[in-house]
């Protein structure tokens, strides 16, 4: 590639280095690494000028790119087709032809056009924030759901895209039931039922629906011309109505129709509720018809550019179906009246006494107060048919608004479940996410969607259903509401939308609105959609799909972690807030889960922890970082995982020390494995691993399980608070069949994963070192995994003080508030061990001594220079006492402690210098040979533990 005609790879901003990997439209490329840049500028120049060969001509390059339009040859539909002519078919539905007058009568003019402007003021706000959310970014197919869950991520969309689908399909069964049911009435007027009533909608509403999925099947292009012959004919019917309402006959003012009237006007301007209606309960039967909204965003994946069709066209449908609705509203309730007899002899005589509208033009209606009236805004739901020029056009007017909303809920359904399937929220449902044909129809969607809502139209009583349906639908709007708030509040550089017409505090109101009017068109639908969602929002959180979508829900989990590490920076430590905050040196946390799986049980939602690892090699940094934290999260081990680049295990420990953490959120604790191949390897590996450990001032470790040569992470280090000591731990590859050490490893790195049963955790308190020693053993007995453990206490004493010494660290551990089984006083801990643990120490060192005394000073002084970690005789005379100690404690250990699920004691010092790293590695062999898990803990001497409230 040539750059400004320089010899370089180096890339200009190109589109197609922002694509996805699966892009519909263009391929993805990738821009050359900095790596690949810095090794080209190494090269010999070429002698042409050109990096890569010649570049194409201009006309190869038009010829390339129309060959990428063209490849496919799917059907895009722009904004009009698309999306205005889908919203308003959807929106202009049954209600506007059979519902509207009785609504008008009821509420009066007035609150009729207060209700219709409420569920607009809802469609607004939630068609304003679909814009918003549909202008951010690129948008594929799945409406809905695919915005939400790009927006609050897949745990709300996963559940409102399962329901959204289902709601869709549903619906297409109450759409074809409401067209059957007409034409049953029909059949009915003209005595041609072919059974009875019931049966003749199951049989019509089937028949229906094969001939709706025979559509859908054959592609979108023949589905968006059935749309626009059912737009015509709907449009045709209204232009009707509103032509026939200038058109007032005699024969029709016995009905209620008297054309345009002043009185009739004022008379119907204000409210005359009947039959326990209120204002809410006429507003909960008409907001379905405004819902339909989301009919264009459901096939953005169809759409020629979604992200201008989208705004455009669902705003203006809203638009002019909402001036529609209001036209009608004015034009039922100025030209007809609330009751009719439909009777032409029922005119005004003199002997009456009436002052109605009716009675100003001629009839008498004042029977009607009595009931029994057929006729009218309150009686007749046909009013639309009655005024129109030629009624048989409103009822074609009806079957085009039923079978208009029933396709596009068809198409929809298959289309939203399909975006859900490939995303694979929910397991077992990937077979629905195959596409045929060009344009990747959802054949098997299809035939789902049929076979649903199949069952509701044999079914033939959606009475139930229905409500739950409008809910289902109005949790999507409150979501996309919330959606846009949601993303405005998280402030994400990402959040860009280039409609700018939207307010986060508006959706906000919006998505309160959208909940309001679920309760208040019935309150246990809304219940039991609210319900549903949380089911299925626990059940994704839970299942934690891998997906990562950018959402809002992360920048704000960002922004709230940043201002919290913040605020705590501005206080001081408080030893009642004191938590083990760990860092963990596992290596690749696969490799040592005994070690992970023990730190994780008393850090688990109490503290820090942070998993590292020593790199050589940069190439290993990215790809192994991302591994290892995602093989964390599927074990639901709550840790991070950092890498450092180092040398040796000192300095890699130094660097981690000062780089890891954030604020108050850094280590006060380090973790170590123990070196179990210490006597078979380099012995200044010893060196530097004792240096580790030695530097710090407090530190913890895992002793061995009872088999020496197994090498997995059996001891650990620990330190805490300022100071901190480290460890590696070896690895150990079984091989198969596996011999019976590898068997007793498996075992072993599996130990700490299952729960414990009953049992103890022992603790030698030996020395004071703040508390850190004590504090481990109770964190781990409030898990569930170790729940059954009690804690035993060991300490040191003299034989004549044994129960004073008891009880007074039982007054301490009742005020530290922390239960004990028991309190063992070791009044024998100073007796010298036993003479054959003595000679296996002095074996265990024998290949280690200096043994100055058979050289010459100045060879003994040249060898300690090279091999600093042997042992003099002068250092072994020096710590005898220390040196029988530990021997002692062994002995000790397995006298009270070999059936313990863990041992936890304070771990032996040496100065540095002094104490040769060699012997220091033996005390801890020697300490920890033979007995159960077993943890060496020494803290910092500040304290982690107080009395005081």
């Amino acid at each position: 590639m040539r750059t400004f005609g320089h010899n370089t790879i180096d890339a200009v901003p190109n589109i197609d280095f922002y694509r996805q990997t699966a892009a519909p439209f263009g391929e993805k490329l990738s821009r050359p690494s900095l790596s690949e840049l810095h090794d080209e500028l190494d090269k010999e120049p070429f002698e042409d000028g050109l990096a890569n060969g010649d570049e194409p001509s201009a006309a190869e390059e038009a010829a390339a790119l129309a060959a990428k339009e063209g490849k496919g040859g799917t059907v895009k539909f722009g904004w009009v087709k698309g999306v205005l002519v889908r919203c308003m078919l959807n929106i202009w539905g049954v209600m506007l032809f059979i519902r509207m007058s009785w609504i008008v009568g009821q509420a009066g003019i007035g609150l009729t056009i207060a209700i219709i402007l409420m569920a607009s003021v809802v469609t607004t706000i939630t068609g304003l924030s679909t814009s918003a959310i549909a202008t951010n970014g690129f948008v594929r197919g799945g409406g809905a759901y695919y915005l939400i869950s790009r927006s609050l991520g897949p745990e709300f969309g996963g559940s409102i895209g399962l329901i959204f689908a289902f709601a869709n399909a549903v619906a297409v069964a109450m759409y074809v039931v409401g067209f059957a049911e007409t034409v049953v009435e029909m059949l009915n007027d003209v005595d041609a039922l072919m059974t009875d009533e019931l049966n003749d909608i199951r049989i019509v509403g089937t028949l229906t629906i094969i001939l709706l999925l025979g559509i859908s099947v054959a592609g979108m292009e023949w589905e968006a011309k059935a749309q626009i012959v059912l737009l015509v004919i709907l449009l045709a019917a209204i232009v009707n109505y509103f032509i026939g309402s200038f058109m007032s006959t005699e024969s029709k003012e016995p009905k209620g129709f008297f054309g345009y009237n002043t009185a009739i006007f004022i008379e119907n301007l204000g409210p005359d509720f009947r039959d326990d209606e209120t204002f809410f309960s006429v507003f909960a039967i008409f907001f379905p018809a405004a819902t339909g909204i989301l009919a264009g965003a459901n096939i953005s994946g169809d759409l020629t550019d979604p992200q201008s069709a989208i705004p455009k066209g669902t705003l203006l449908a809203i638009l002019i179906t909402g001036i529609t609705y209001v036209f009608v509203a004015i034009s039922a309730g100025s030209c007809v009246v609330r009751d009719a007899t439909g009777d032409h002899n029922d005119t005004v005589s003199d002997t009456v006494n009436c002052t109605d509208a009716a009675c100003t033009l001629g009839y008498d209606f004042s029977i009607c107060k009595e009931g029994g009236c057929q006729f009218g805004l309150m009686n007749d739901f046909q009013v639309m048919s009655l005024v129109s020029g030629f009624g048989p056009l409103i009822s074609a007017g009806i079957f085009s608004a039923t079978l208009s909303s029933a396709l596009a809920s068809l198409v929809s359904a298959p289309k939203v479940f399909q975006a859900l399937c490939k995303d694979n929220i929910y397991p077992g449902l990937g077979v629905f996410a195959k596409g045929y044909g060009k344009n990747n129809e959802p054949l098997r969607g299809y035939v789902l969607t049929f076979c649903i809502g199949l069952a509701f139209i044999l079914i033939a009583e959606l009475n139930i259903i229905a409500p739950i349906i409008s809910n289902f639908f109005l949790a999507s709007y409150a979501l996309i509401n919330f959606s846009v708030f949601h993303a405005s509040l998280a402030n994400s550089p990402g959040w860009r939308p280039s409609f700018k017409y939207y307010n986060m505090w508006v959706s906000l109101a919006g998505a309160i609105l959208c909940c309001v009017v679920m309760f208040v068109i019935n309150w246990w639908a809304a219940l039991v959609t609210l319900l549903i969602v949380l089911a299925l929002y626990i059940y994704v959180s839970y299942k934690k799909p891998d997906v990562n979508w950018g959402s809002s829900t992360q920048a704000l989990i960002y922004n709230q972690a940043l201002t919290h590490c913040l605020n705590l920076t501005g206080v001081e430590d408080h030893v009642k807030n004191f938590r083990p905050q760990c860092l963990v040196l596992t290596g690749y946390p696969s490799s040592r889960p005994a070690l992970l799986q023990l730190v994780h049980s008393f850090t688990k939602n109490v503290g820090l922890m942070v998993c590292d690892f020593f790199l050589k090699s940069q190439s290993e940094l990215s790809q192994d970082h991302a591994r290892c934290q995602r093989w964390l999260n599927k074990k639901r081990i709550k840790a991070f995982y950092t890498t450092v680049f180092s040398d040796n295990l000192r300095h890699g420990t130094q660097f981690l020390l000062q780089a890891v953490g954030l604020g108050r959120l850094k280590p006060n604790t380090l973790v170590m494995g123990f070196k179990n191949n210490w006597s078979d390897g380099d012995m200044r590996d010893v060196e530097i691993y004792i240096n580790t450990i030695q530097c710090p001032s407090s530190y913890l470790t895992q002793g061995k399980t009872g088999n020496e040569s197994i090498s997995e992470c059996q001891r650990v280090s620990l330190t805490s608070p300022s100071a901190i000591s480290c460890c590696v731990i070896s690895v150990t590859e079984t091989k198969s069949p596996l011999s019976l050490t590898d068997q007793r490893l498996l075992e072993t790195s599996q130990q700490f994963k299952k729960k414990q049963g009953k049992g103890t955790i022992d603790v030698w308190w030996l020395f004071d070192d703040g508390g850190l020693t004590l504090l481990i053993p109770f964190l781990l007995t409030n898990r569930s995994k170790w729940g059954d453990c009690r804690i035993r206490v060991f300490i040191g004493g003299k034989i004549n003080r044994i129960d004073h010494d008891r009880r007074a660290m039982a007054m301490l551990l009742s005020r530290f508030r922390i239960d004990f089984s028991d309190i063992h006083v070791l009044g024998d801990i100073n007796t010298k061990p036993k003479k054959h643990n003595k000679l296996t120490f002095k074996e265990l060192i024998e290949p280690y001594r200096l043994k100055e005394d058979d050289m010459e000073q100045e060879a003994a002084e040249r060898l300690k220079a090279q091999e600093p970690w042997r042992i003099t005789d002068n250092e072994l005379e020096l710590y005898k006492a220390k040196t029988n100690r530990q021997i002692r404690l062994n002995e000790l250990l397995k006298e009270h402690s070999n059936a313990a699920k863990l041992i936890v004691m304070s771990m032996p010092l040496a100065r540095k210098g002094t104490v040769s790293s060699a012997l220091y590695m033996c005390w801890l062999e020697t300490l920890t040979k033979d007995v159960p898990p077993l943890l060496l803990v020494r803290g910092n001497h500040q304290s982690v533990l107080t009395f005081y409230s």
